[in-house]
């Protein structure tokens, strides 16, 4: 089978001011080819065979103009309208011909809009507020018409900034005065601006014209596609230092298990980079360097050596000289686990059940048969999982965004007796039927796949296929991501013969060369893995998934392909267990937070309004801070009323005579497992570190995406009955249909 990689959310990591990795980073081929190479590589490629013509030049400014300045603040609409009559019609022969002077032209405006504004900044961070308007703030610029023309842009960023300030305000622990925060924080979007050099525009550039196709498509730079296989492998050769920018330094975020940095003992968290020597070279100072070149400096070949220059963490007093040889180092936290869940029942006995969690599906495509991959580590857990005598099985898929179609289909393969997985049309509108070969199920007890709206694309691929042999119940959001497409990575050299075609240095296109469809016959583009079992959760609204992206590709179907259903299908009692599961939900102190949660998101997401009245603000706060206060003395009663034992199984585990007690953790709601070093875009790329507003007013009630999920070990809980149920009543004589 040749090997596609399925990439969306959740699988590139970051190098702007999140969390890297510290690797190699070094200069680019001629920007002039990688343009031209990437301009025809979209026109023959790419699903839709779209040319570069006047109608898609026009997509691609306007994908441009969306990422430099995605929440509409810079730009004025008069700025708009002139950009668009000088090159609305052309980019698309720039691309081909090598001439990227129009994208710099444009950038150009956009960073003397920044100098501009921050500028007006200043003088407004002077003046006194009282905060007792009825003025509001748009809290989600992107869906806001962008302001006609300075006049309005002045006003705008008068309210944005009063709505910043009254911010700081309610900030019950302020470090520093709001001003000088609203200051720094705009001086250092104005540093990121100008600090931006040719390469950098030209890839913003590139990658706004790749996803003026579809929001799958993507150019990455070297650095990007080092992270991208990185990510695809859970190894990388470096110091295993995650690295983010704080007040001008690289300040070590976390140190990686078993990499040279943690090994060492020489660093610890919250160390701070000043400078960077290759060997015995001299050191290079790197206070106010920008992220992605400290990093590029650290990486390096296995068994180099890297010396750092070191403020310690907690005494800035000290100054410290570390030595370290580069290493391989393998991301075990971002690998597939497993729990086995000791679950008391009426009579008394244990019923023990298995919870496998895969964040993504991860492959090493430089060792195809030796190398780390999600279906051998599963099948690794699933084996040990049967030596647990479990019962039953729960794959967790919640906010996997997908990786490999290869391991998607070699993971089904885990849970049916062969057959087709899964179907694949290409632009000609071929079909290839995808097939699991090997006829031998590992595990073919009751089963649920746990999703929400982050699960996509492999994911997708995999509920589908469970759902569609009738093989596991799907549980969760009302429906997954909706990523219906193909990508493969195209490395731009292979393309470009001075390169020597294997070089790397060129970048790659990540392009949406298929669409893919249930054996069904169905589509999961859009319309995502409806589930048979609903959960009420944060994560189900309409601003997450496939539909709320910019120029998605259109839902459509194919015929079905023929399935043994006979040695596969199992009974899933679907609406017994829809049943049983409402009435507990009904009656779930936690489920009750999460829908009073629910009504009170969707309630500001349709307003999308933010006060700039503190007395308002701060009577909303109030009540936010009682209902969170509520969820917690609810999250604290849920857990001392749960009497399950939860048993720890990672891959180091599963040859190990006895496996680890998880000690139950205090109140607090749990939060869904995610590296650092990795965040979902949900198929969007907003230009790197540009603007700090990520659809939001800077500094306004904000929870990170990562961050505990009110509710999130209710769903677990209740998951855990519905399977309970599903066993039990798979054991009962009685016929029940889906």
């Amino acid at each position: 089978m040749k090997t596609i990689r399925i990439v969306t959310i959740a699988t590139l990591i970051c190098l702007n001011a999140a969390s890297v990795f510290a690797e190699n980073k070094s200069s680019a081929a001629d920007p002039r080819q990688v343009a031209i190479t990437v301009g025809r590589l979209l026109e023959q490629g790419h699903y839709s065979r779209q040319r570069l013509d006047a109608r898609m030049s026009r997509k691609v400014l306007d994908s441009y103009l969306q990422n430099l300045d995605y929440n509409k603040l810079f730009f004025t609409q008069e700025d708009v309208d002139k950009i668009v009559r000088d090159h609305g019609a052309t980019l698309g022969d720039d691309i081909l011909l090598g001439h990227l002077q129009s994208a710099k032209e444009i950038y150009g405006i956009f960073r003397q809009r920044v100098d501009d504004r921050v500028g007006k900044i200043h003088g407004l961070l002077k003046k006194e507020y009282t905060f007792k308007s009825n003025r509001t703030v748009a809290l989600d610029r992107r869906k806001e018409p962008w302001p006609a023309n300075m006049a309005e842009a002045d006003a705008l960023w008068r309210d944005r900034i009063e709505g910043e300030l009254l911010q700081e305000k309610l900030n019950k622990q302020p470090i520093e005065p709001g001003p000088k925060v609203v200051a720094r924080r705009y001086d250092q979007l104005q540093k990121s601006v100008d600090e931006r050099d040719d390469q950098d525009i030209n890839q913003v550039f590139l990658n706004a014209a790749a996803q003026a196709y579809d929001p799958h498509s993507e150019y990455l730079d070297k650095s990007d596609l080092e992270s991208f296989e990185i990510n695809m492998s859970l190894s990388l050769i470096g110091i295993g230092a995650e690295l983010r920018s704080e007040d001008g330094y690289a300040k070590v975020q976390r140190l990686l298990p078993g990499g040279p940095a943690q090994m060492s003992g020489k660093i610890n968290v919250g160390d701070r980079i000043t400078a960077v020597a290759q060997g015995k070279e001299p050191f290079v100072e790197t206070l106010d360097m920008k992220l992605d070149k400290v990093v590029g400096m650290i990486r390096g070949k296995k068994g180099t050596t890297v010396r750092l220059q070191i403020i310690a963490a907690g005494d800035p007093s000290k100054r410290k000289s570390v030595e370290l040889v580069r290493d391989n180092v393998n991301l075990t936290e971002q690998a597939a686990k497993a729990e086995v869940i000791e679950k008391e029942t009426p009579d008394g006995s244990p019923k023990k059940l298995g919870w496998i969690t895969l964040p993504s599906f991860y492959q090493d495509m430089e060792k195809t048969r030796n190398g780390k991959s999600t279906s051998k580590d599963v099948a690794a857990l699933l084996k040990r999982l049967e030596k647990e005598n479990i019962q039953g099985l729960i794959v967790d898929l919640r906010r996997d965004g997908g990786g490999s179609l290869d391991e998607a289909i070699k993971m089904s393969g885990l849970f049916i007796n062969q057959g087709p997985v899964v179907q694949v049309k290409d632009s000609n509108g071929d079909i290839e039927v995808y097939k699991d070969r090997e006829g031998n199920a590992l595990y073919t007890g009751p089963m649920i796949v746990l999703v929400n709206k982050l699960s996509a694309s492999a994911s997708e691929i995999f509920a589908a296929a469970m759902q569609d042999y009738g093989r596991a119940l799907i549980v969760g959001d009302s429906s997954t991501f909706g990523k219906g497409t193909v990508q493969t990575m195209l490395e731009l050299g292979r393309f470009m013969p001075m390169l020597g075609g294997s070089s790397n240095e060129a970048g790659a296109l990540k392009l949406t060369v298929q669409k893919f469809y249930r054996v069904a016959g169905g589509s999961t583009q859009l319309r995502g893995v409806i589930s048979d079992v609903k959960l009420p959760s944060l994560t189900d609204n309409s601003e997450l998934g496939e539909s709320a992206l910019e120029r998605p590709l259109p839902y459509d179907d194919v015929e079905p392909a023929p399935i043994d259903i006979a040695n596969n299908r199992k009974p899933l009692f679907v609406e017994e267990l829809r049943s049983r599961s409402a009435n507990r939900v009904t009656q779930d102190i936690q489920f009750q937070d999460i829908s009073e949660d629910i009504r009170r998101m969707n309630e500001r997401l349709k307003n999308n309004r933010l006060s700039l009245n503190e007395a308002l603000r701060r009577g909303e706060l109030t009540k936010d801070n009682a209902q969170r206060d509520k969820e917690k003395a609810d999250a604290r009663k849920a857990d001392a009323a749960d009497t399950d034992k939860h048993y720890e199984l990672t891959l180091a585990d599963v040859d190990k005579p006895q496996l680890k007690l998880i000690e139950k953790k205090s109140s607090a709601p749990q939060a869904d497992s995610k590296t650092d070093a990795t965040k979902p875009d949900a198929g969007q790329t907003p230009s790197d570190d540009s603007n700090p507003m990520d659809g939001k007013l800077a500094g306004a009630e904000d929870e990170d995406a990562n961050a505990p999920q009110p509710g999130s070990d209710a769903i677990k809980r209740e998951t855990l009955n519905i399977l309970s149920d599903l066993i039990d009543l798979s054991r009962s004589p009685r016929t029940v249909g889906r």
